[in-house]
């Protein structure tokens, strides 16, 4: 097993993180990044165009982290190819060693940065993980068998526990579960309530860990621009008016993202440590949260 598997087999306390692939073709900041984070989570994210905003392919990017090290949680998104195509990315996934995926729907084109671009959609998230079942069972979504062997994909999928509708929530999550998720990571979290809710009420029994979203908010300009462009989050008022208030946003940031950590890891079985474009202060948080190295 890799280490992010192994951890998980031996339910650990998982962390991970997300970081985003370059928009260009010079790798150097995204492994210099992940590079800071060995030994201080089990997997790196590599993002699929989040926000559908451009960047590199994910699955290279998966690869030279794999190559530097680091193992890779590569993403998976619906939005931009059909299923001929995400079929093919996973077969070369499994090919280059890239095993554990994070299948997605993906984000709208009109939240990105081509919003003329045509969405493709041809599945969502919970028939990908159903795609990648059938892969691993050795056929293809026609169920035709893959003369050239079966795969050995390790396929998660993102969870929301702060979702508007409590029954939509519940029938997602289960649907995923079915379809063969083996973790979950949650999107950003700061109602930490509605988190324990969540694991009380969905998440309870069903043997897979759920990794509480957490991101590195650098100031109350950051955090208003998440609340504008990043669909589903809200930053709740009173965190904007801590950062606003601190004589160093920064810090405060890490601080607010520390404390969340902890609150987490009272609830859930892992964090998913979000820090965009700051990676290397997220070993900060978690020694302030008292996570220890994995190694």
């Amino acid at each position: 097993m890799s280490i992010f598997q192994q951890a998980i087999h031996n339910q650990e306390f998982i962390v991970t993180a997300e970081v985003a692939p370059p928009k260009g073709g010079d790798p150097g900041h995204m492994l210099a990044m992940a590079g800071l984070l060995k030994g201080r989570v089990h997997g790196v994210n590599i993002t699929d165009g989040s926000r559908a905003v451009l960047r590199m392919n994910p699955l290279a990017a998966a690869v030279l982290l794999l190559r530097a090290g680091v193992e890779p949680i590569c993403q998976v998104a619906c939005r931009d190819r059909n299923r001929i195509g995400l079929q093919a990315d996973l077969m070369g996934a499994h090919a280059l060693g890239i095993h554990n995926i994070l299948a997605l729907t993906g984000d709208p084109v009109k939240a990105g940065d081509h919003p003329e671009a045509k969405p493709v959609f041809d599945l969502e998230a919970v028939r990908l993980l159903q795609v990648i079942e059938k892969l691993n069972r050795g056929v293809d979504t026609h169920e035709k068998p893959l003369p050239d062997g079966k795969l050995n994909l390790f396929a998660g999928a993102a969870v929301d526990p702060q979702s508007g509708s409590w029954s939509g929530l519940q029938r997602r999550f289960d649907r995923k579960l079915a379809a063969g998720a083996q973790f979950f990571q949650s999107q950003l979290i700061t109602d930490f309530d509605r988190l324990a809710k969540f694991m009380d009420q969905i998440a309870v029994g069903c043997h897979k860990p759920v990794l509480a979203g957490i991101f590195l908010l650098k100031s109350a300009k950051n955090a208003e621009f998440i609340n504008r462009n990043v669909p589903g989050v809200h930053i709740p008022p009173e965190i904007i008016d801590r950062l606003a208030q601190a004589p160093d946003p920064l810090q405060e940031g890490i601080t607010i993202a520390a404390e969340q950590v902890k609150l987490a890891k009272e609830l859930c079985q892992g964090v998913h440590m979000m820090a965009v474009r700051r990676e290397d202060l997220i070993p900060q948080i978690l020694d302030r949260a008292g996570i220890k190295a994995i190694y």
